[in-house]
């Protein structure tokens, strides 16, 4: 699985990445996690706000910091 975490690093991406990984370390899954800054690539997926989250090439979540138990359901399917 890939997973992208499109944002400037601001607090809610921080908090979407730990978000991130604490809902892979419960779930016992491996991931490639990247981080994604340049503004012309997140826009090369669409998103207009940040943070957003993309799992392999699809955008799933955009413009908020989704929770570990939402990030749970989209990892398991």
């Amino acid at each position: 699985m890939n997973i992208k975490i499109l944002g400037t690093g601001c607090p809610n991406c921080l908090k979407l990445e730990a978000n991130v990984k604490k809902a892979l370390e419960e779930l016992k899954l491996k991931a490639n996690v990247e981080k994604i800054t340049d503004i012309m690539e997140i826009m090369s997926y669409g998103v207009m706000g940040t943070p957003a989250l993309v799992i392999n090439e699809k955008v799933e979540v955009a413009g908020r910091v989704a929770d570990v138990s939402e990030l749970k359901k989209l990892f398991a399917k």
